[in-house]
Formats: structure tokens, sequence, C-alpha cells
């Protein structure tokens, strides 16, 4: 059986095709389009997970799509309807859109996809999920658990902002929701807007930027904003916000709170700024935490999935591991809307056709490596057409060699088989870089990424070696878990260090891994297992063998406001428009001198 899952319209479109309940392939349309966030129809990513299954729409059984757009209609029309007569002027330019396109949305699909030339499908085919149910499905098929609570936390999905529910065999049943407009979600958007960050895009920098702050702010939030209870559930104060409404997310009386208006993009980052950053981080791990316990004690479960926006916060992940009460915890690695196409796909496989779940010992994300892959004439086609210069080093060779540029400190882009379905490169689509240089950080965001200098960047590990570098000796396979450095590797800090404060504290040594040591000691790990990325692996021990050390930064392939690289072109380009040392495609080397 196949089946053919669709997110779009909204954020992150994406595409998966399932076959008998495994999954063929992946893609989010950005990496296609170069669009980043691209929320157009993914016909690209569509016709990538058609051609890397070696199938028609003729041979699809079932297309679905990830939400009901006619039940979002009904919360448009009665969020304006109870907000009335504010927010007029944002209905009349929404409901126009709605009423010709969305809510015929599968007419659009069934157009979209027989545009691609690629066999045919009808509207009977197509399919439409609930978007929880989509996340909670994406969360709980792929994991490696019989049965488990589940967990969504996100903006909005039609109606649902958080939802709890359980997973058992082949069924996937949600328990008890939150409603919009009260969404954890959105409290943190409101903050990363007020922050001067973009909403959907700036709140990794909302995330990254907290632990310079304190949480000075988290009693007003708590008093003020947000009414939370012992169990985790939660109601907003809506006189505080915009969005449901208008085209802000904060007003006049949020503002008044906290003290001025939100800050531009173009103005410096203040104390107060970090202060409010960790205030917003620590309230919502406190609500996700109480959620968790009372979650456990519903259920009796020993085992939790993630997914939705919200659980892309590994801070608060990593904090539920550590803390409990579940015993193991899974995150869907594609937790945003892209991931609801994987979600809806596998739900239709499992309880529409009674398919039963393959028995497992790891999940079934294959490690998120489940976009295109490019031979090597497909490589040195793309470098040739270019006049790139480089050198083909097959075998062991090849690590030994990297391995030695990253121990002299070089910065090198690595592109190698099928590109990572998710917002994180995870060994195949990487930059990538030595933790023991005190530079690197440094080096990374201001020359190679063009980004913010206080962002922290992640550690590659040997799942071997984990324990020996931090706090923490589970698997962490997905970059979705932070957990602190540990002890035996930090480093003694000066009594004026110390005392540094805000963007001050950014150039102290703390470790001996310093370039993946935040300020406050932690660091978002990735492991890497030898059954799922045997070449990074292989990277990743050379390196070790030169160095003594199992780990390395990586870092997305890309720079600011680009989607990560798909293409080898793209990873050329990319090389090319940075101050990157040197490019591994697949066995094939260039250096930047020679270009």
């Amino acid at each position: 059986m196949l089946v053919l899952g669709i997110s779009a319209f909204y954020h992150d479109s994406a595409a998966a095709l399932v076959r008998d309940g495994e999954i063929v392939a992946a893609a989010q349309q950005e990496r296609f389009s170069r669009k980043k966030h691209d929320s157009e129809f993914p016909a690209e990513a569509i016709a990538y997970c058609l051609d890397e299954a070696g199938v028609t729409l003729d041979q699809v059984d079932h297309v679905g799509f990830y939400d009901k757009p006619l039940l979002t209609f009904d919360r448009l029309l009665e969020t304006y309807l109870a907000f009335a007569p504010r927010g007029l002027p944002s209905f009349v330019a929404a409901i126009p859109v709605w009423v010709k396109q969305k809510i015929l949305q599968k007419s659009l699909v069934v157009k979209g996809l027989n545009a691609l030339e690629r066999g045919a499908v009808g509207e009977d085919k197509v399919l439409f999920g609930f978007h929880h149910h989509s996340h909670a499905a994406s969360a709980f098929y792929p994991s490696p658990f019989d049965e488990a609570a589940v967990l969504v936390m996100d903006g909005v999905g039609e109606w649902a902002t958080t939802s709890t529910g359980l997973g058992r065999g082949r069924e996937v049943t949600l328990l008890n929701e939150i409603r919009f407009p009260h969404s954890l979600g959105m409290l943190y958007s409101a903050f990363t807007y007020y922050l001067g960050f973009a909403v959907n895009d700036g709140e990794y920098k909302v995330m990254g930027l907290a632990p310079y702050g304190e949480p000075k702010y988290a009693p007003t939030i708590l008093d003020t904003l947000i009414d939370v209870k012992h169990d985790g559930s939660y109601r907003l104060d809506m006189t505080y916000f915009n969005y449901c409404t208008g085209l802000t997310m904060t007003n006049g009386r949020f503002d008044a709170l906290f003290g001025g208006p939100p800050r531009k993009p173009s103005q410096p980052l203040t104390q107060r700024d970090m202060d409010l950053a960790r205030s917003v981080q620590a309230v919502t791990e406190e609500v996700i935490l109480r959620m968790c316990r009372s979650l456990h004690a519903d259920t009796g479960q020993r085992n939790l999935c993630l997914a939705g926006g919200v659980a892309l916060n590994c801070v608060a992940n990593g904090r539920v591991l550590r803390e409990g009460p579940f015993e193991n915890v899974w995150i869907q690695p594609a937790a945003g809307d892209a991931g609801g196409a994987v979600g809806v796909a596998l739900a239709i496989a499992h309880q529409m056709n009674g398919l039963d779940r393959a028995p497992r010992n790891r999940d079934a994300m294959q490690g998120a490596y489940l976009g295109p892959a490019f031979g090597d004439d497909r490589i040195r086609a793309d470098l040739d057409r270019r006049g790139a210069r480089y050198e083909v080093v097959a075998g062991d060779m090849l690590f030994e060699r990297i391995a030695e540029e990253l121990a002299a400190e070089k910065v090198v882009g690595w592109f190698q088989g099928r590109m990572e379905f998710g917002p994180r490169a995870l060994g195949n689509r990487s930059i990538l870089g030595d933790p023991r240089s005190e530079r690197m950080q440094r080096l990374l965001n201001l020359k190679i990424k063009y980004r913010e200098g206080f962002r922290p960047f992640a550690p590659a590990v040997l799942r071997e070696d984990v324990s020996r570098y931090f706090e923490m000796d589970s698997d962490s396979p997905y970059m979705l878990l932070v957990a602190p450095v540990s002890e035996d590797r930090r480093q003694e800090v000066s009594d004026a260090d110390a005392a540094r404060q805000g963007l001050d504290k950014l150039h102290v040594v703390r470790s001996d891994i310093p370039a993946i040591t935040h300020v406050d000691y932690s660091a978002r790990i990735q492991t890497v297992h030898e059954d799922t990325n045997p070449r990074f692996h292989r990277l990743l021990q050379a390196f070790r063998t030169r160095t003594g050390c199992g780990v390395l930064v990586n870092t997305s392939f890309n720079v600011r406001d680009e989607p990560i690289v798909c293409t080898p072109d793209d990873a050329y380009r990319c090389f090319m428009a940075t101050e990157m040392d040197v490019l591994v495609l697949g066995n094939t080397v260039l250096r930047k001198e020679e270009q």
C-alpha cells in the first residue's frame, strides 16, 4: 500500500511517501524552491518522493492532507465574530483568500498533483486528517515504543493548540486538548515578536538568547499573561495579545507591562531583552513539565512521544528527559508542520487500513535521512559546469585527510548521502569545525553563517562517547535534547569573567570543548550512530584518532535566511559565498584557495 502525505499552504510545506507502513522518502519544499519556510504546494518535494519510490500517482492508494481546512476556516470566522468589530481590516484581507483557495483545497491538491505529469489521481483518493492527530501520528508511529503517551504543542492547528493522547499498537487516540486562542506556542511567539525576531523563524534565537539573562519577568508572565494550573492546563489573558484580530502578536497593554514597545530588528540587544527571553523560556519549561507530570499520572505510561513546533524547544526537552517522570522520551525530528506529512500518511496506513506496526528496536525515521542523494556523476557534472577544481579521495584516506583539516581549525562543508528531513542538519548537509577551538564559535557565526554572534552551535558526538563529554548517556540522534557539559570538561572561570553580564559572557572559555559550550554550560547534542550514518561516524572516529576528541561542531549547511542546501550545486554556491575552507561532496574534495 502506498500513501502520499502532504502538508502545505501555511508554512514549511512538505511531502512524504509511505509504503506498507515504512517511510520511503520525505522532504520539505523549501529545499527545492530555495525559499525558506516555503508554504506553497510542495510540487518538487512530491515529485522527488514519487521518483525515489519509483512509482506514479496511479499507483498511490491514498493522498493524505495533514489538516482540515474547513475547521480552520470555522476558527477564523468564530474568532473574528468574537472580537468584532476589532480586526475588521484583517478579516477583509483574509476572507477572499480563503473563499478563492483554501476552502477548495481538495481540488487544489488534485490539480497540483496532476500537473506533475507523473500519472493522475482523483478527488476520491484525497483524505484529510486533523492537524494535531497528524502531529501525534508523526511522533508515535515512527517511535521505538509499542505504546506511549503523546504530547502535541504548537501555535494552533484548526482549534487545538495543545493535545494529549495515547499511542498503542496501530491506534493513536487524542484524549484532551487546549483550544485557541490559548496557546503556549503563541505565547512564545509573542515574545519572539516583541524581542524583534521573526515569528515562526526566530524562536530558536529566543531560546539561544535566554541563558544570557535572568528570569526576572517570569513572575509577571505567570501572574498576568498566563494562568497555569497544577496539571499544566492554562489560559492566556487575551487583552495583552493582538494575534486574534491584528497583524501583530502583542499590543499596547503588553508594551506597558514590559516597559516599552517591541525591539526593532536593527536595535542592539539589551540586558532587558535577554531577561525577557530567559523568563518566557523558564515559564514554557514549567508549563511543559507540569503537563508531562499530569499526562504520566493519567496514562501510567513509561514512554513519551513529542511533536508540534514547541517540541523543537530542545532545552525544555532536556529537562523533560532529566526530570521525568517518563523513563523514555522520543521526539519527531520534523516536529513542526513539515512532519505532519509523515504523520497523516502513517495514520492512514495504520488506522484506516489496519496495517500493523512492524516490531523494531530503533525508531523508523532512519536517522531522518529521507531526502535526495546524488551520485558521483551528478556531483562532478555540477562542479565541471562551474569550472571548479577538485580531487577525488577514496576510502579511509578521505576521512583521515578531512580529520587533519578539521584539526587544523579549517571549516569544512560536508555533503553526503540522503538529505535530512526536518530543520536540523545531522551530518549529511553539515558545516563542521573543531570544538576545541576557542575561535570557532565566533568564526562560524560571523564568517560562515552570517548570523547573530550569541547563537550557540551543537556538538555531534560518537554515541559511544557521549557520557565522556556530557551529563547524559542516552540517544539524541536528532539534536533535540540539551544536556550540561560534564563537570570534568569544564574550566575554572576567573572572578572577572564570572561577573560578566549579557553578551560579554560570550567569549569566556568554559570547557575544553568551548566552541559547543553555551554560556550556561549546556549543549544541544547529536549522538552519531554507525548504523544510521556510517560515513559521519567514520569521520568522527578519524578525528578522535588524530586528536583524542570524539566530538565535532555540527551546524546546518546554509547561510542566514536560506534553506539548508539540497543539491551539489547548492553546496558549491554556499561554499563559494562564505569563508569556508574545504568542501567535501561524497569523495570529492575542494579547497577554497584552489578555486
